[in-house]
């Protein structure tokens, strides 16, 4: 079944919706909707509240109200058939009356199946896998991968010199990179349900790793700031430690048992911010999803490396990524990858641990 360019323009939007309400929905999934009337006119539009409130096709038909009646939803994920903290969106559709869904991805946990057949067998009409692959490397990518390895999405993020330095050799680095690309570490760390250091980066830099505003000031949702520190050398008086956010000090041995722990708690978009040695740790394990650089057009020649040691000896087992965003902040550049060659693995485990759907 074709699909329009209006509602093509619409999942674009319904993408953005799930995008701006990240760090806000998990466990559940970062959900945005659209609601056309049936003149194709945009009527509603919604995005997933916090656990307990509405899902992403309630709010948007909320906003359209009887604009929906013989209209189309689009969604970035498949609507719910079953009942949890909210009814099921799929119910909600037909009771508003709605002709025609256009799905993204379609639902990947049993507790939340069956809504497409739901709604087909009331005689509306459903489409799915619309730009799927773009959706599913959205907004919803932490909680699908919550749904398929039972473990948070880590996306690393690190800030270096051309050279690949990350600090000079003099231990220094602040500000490698310009104002425009530290505001756009903030407003990624508030995307993101925790942030994580070792105590090597606590002890050096002494960060807060607050989200803050435009003007500096802590903005009012935070994410989990976890400091791995298995020695106990974190001192009572680290600003980490403060009450801008909570904290979590993990003796984890290693990424995969920390990742269990902050999954426990509902974590599913994890922020690595940690020094080489802790980054390496994750790489050589196979459990990074993305990578944000910013790179600065600088040189030091020497001083701490962007990445430690991954136990490469040959350019053949290099670990290799895709770049899929190159975008200039300012005077520096941010490259966003996804890796395409990993020196380790995870494996792969259906499940779910979730209110489900949308």
């Amino acid at each position: 079944m074709s699909v329009s360019p209006v509602e093509l323009r619409a999942m674009t939007r319904a993408r953005d919706l799930g995008a701006s309400v990240l760090g806000t929905t998990s466990p559940n999934p970062a959900v945005g909707a659209v609601v056309l009337a049936a003149d194709g006119s945009a009527a509603g539009e919604g995005a997933t509240a916090p656990p307990g409130g509405p899902h992403a096709e309630v709010a948007a038909l909320a906003r359209a109200g009887e604009r929906a009646r013989g209209g189309t939803a689009v969604v970035t994920l498949e609507p719910c058939a079953h009942t949890g903290r909210t009814g099921p969106c799929a119910d909600a559709l037909l009771g508003a009356g709605i002709a025609r869904v256009v799905v993204a991805v379609p639902e990947p946990t049993e507790l939340a199946g069956g809504g497409a057949e739901r709604l087909r067998a009331a005689g509306v009409d459903v489409v799915l896998g619309v730009e799927q692959d773009a959706a599913e490397r959205g907004a919803l990518a932490g909680w699908l991968t919550g749904v398929r390895e039972q473990r948070p999405y880590v996306i690393w993020k690190v800030a270096a010199t051309l050279d690949g330095r990350v600090a000079a050799a003099d231990g220094s680095s602040r500000w490698i990179t310009g104002s425009e690309a530290r505001a756009e570490v903030h407003r990624l760390r508030g995307g993101c349900d925790a942030v994580v250091v070792g105590s090597g980066t606590a002890l050096t830099d002494d960060p807060q790793l607050t989200v803050r505003d435009a003007d500096g000031r802590d903005t009012a949702r935070q994410p989990l700031r976890v400091v791995v520190d298995r020695r106990d050398r974190l001192p009572a008086t680290a600003r980490v430690l403060d009450d801008a956010a909570p904290t979590h000090v993990s003796r984890a041995a290693d990424p995969a048992e920390l990742l269990a722990e902050l999954f426990a708690r509902d974590v599913r978009r994890v922020l690595l911010e940690g020094g080489p040695t802790l980054a390496a740790a994750f790489l050589r394990a196979g459990l990074v999803d993305e990578a944000v650089v910013h790179l600065a057009p600088k040189l030091l020649g020497a001083g701490a490396s962007l990445v430690g040691d991954l136990g490469i000896s040959g350019i053949g087992s290099a670990l290799s990524f895709s770049i899929a965003e190159f975008t200039l902040l300012g005077g520096d550049v941010r490259i966003r990858l996804h890796p395409t060659r990993h020196t380790g693995g995870v494996s792969r485990t259906s499940g779910d641990g979730t209110d489900g759907g949308s």
